[in-house]
């Protein structure tokens, strides 16, 4: 009973996992990346590739090319293209024994990572010369033009999310610095651009509130799993407390009256051609 319980957990989070690709391709346009790529490119790498999906539609693009993934976690499917591959790696270690690619992308490491320079670096420093990387991420604090989310419920959850990322040394709101990684580092041709990311139904723009519907089912989705973790874990907060809190959470995002949103940044750059391998 147990194995089918946690088969299950793990079922719905791969679903979560996708959902929340489908709304970040949507978000930018409809689109898997925006960097300038050439046709014949042949190496490419996705950062915390997460359920490989990234990686699995690019390798319809990129037929000819070799692409790998790299997660902490083996939730990839088994039946992939060809020309994908799937390991488990923790990028906060040392980079060893990766030939170098083409094209290096990296989406939603928001709260996972603690240091964000010597990420970028690494990724530097296994692009071929001229080859480029990509950088989607976030600033996980929701942002509101209208008043509508300060001193509710999920503005306080937010906040204490927010916190815990700090208590734990992870930072939770990389997407504005990326600029400034990626240029210090030594990136050129650097182009960034800035997206909103709704959270509910409320834009009458048809494009964005489909973007905020995907937005709030997965966080529907994911809120008692990764909010228990880190309160529980991090804060002390009993399960019965976080499940009562949790509560009046839903029910405001569910009631559709907080006009909030995330701002996602996508930063991309290219290795210097007279740079050594």
């Amino acid at each position: 009973m147990g194995d089918a319980i946690m088969h299950s957990v793990r079922e719905s989070e791969v679903d979560r996992l996708d959902l929340t690709h489908s709304m970040e391709v949507k978000a930018i346009g409809y689109e898997l990346y925006l960097a300038p790529l050439k046709p014949e490119i042949q190496r490419i790498l996705d950062c915390g590739t997460g359920t490989g999906i990234w990686a699995i539609e690019m390798a319809d693009f990129f037929p000819n090319a070799e692409i790998f993934g790299n997660d902490l976690s083996a939730i990839q499917p088994e039946w992939v293209p060809p020309n994908v591959r799937f390991e488990v790696d923790d990028l906060e270690d040392t980079w060893v024994g990766h030939q170098p690619y083409d094209f290096i992308f990296s989406r939603y490491m928001a709260a996972s990572l603690a240091d964000w320079p010597k990420y970028v670096r690494n990724i530097y420093d296994n692009i071929k010369p001229g080859g480029w990387a990509e950088f989607q991420d976030y600033n996980l604090m929701l942002d509101c033009d209208d008043g509508t989310l300060e001193g509710t419920e999920v503005w306080r959850w937010n906040d204490l999310m927010m916190d815990t990322c700090k208590m734990l040394n992870r930072e939770a709101a990389p997407g504005p610095k990326l600029e400034d990684w990626v240029r210090t580092t030594g990136f050129r041709n650097v182009r960034r651009q800035d997206f909103k990311v709704p959270l509910g139904r409320w834009p009458r723009d048809p494009h964005l509130r489909d973007v905020g519907m995907c937005n709030l089912v997965q966080t529907l989705d994911g809120l008692e799993g990764f909010t228990m973790k880190l309160f529980c874990g991090v804060r002390g907060w009993k399960p019965e407390e976080v499940l009562v809190f949790l509560a009046g959470v839903r029910k405001e995002l569910k009631a559709g009256n907080i006009h909030s949103y995330l701002n996602y940044y996508v930063v991309y750059g290219q290795k210097p051609e007279d740079q050594e391998e």
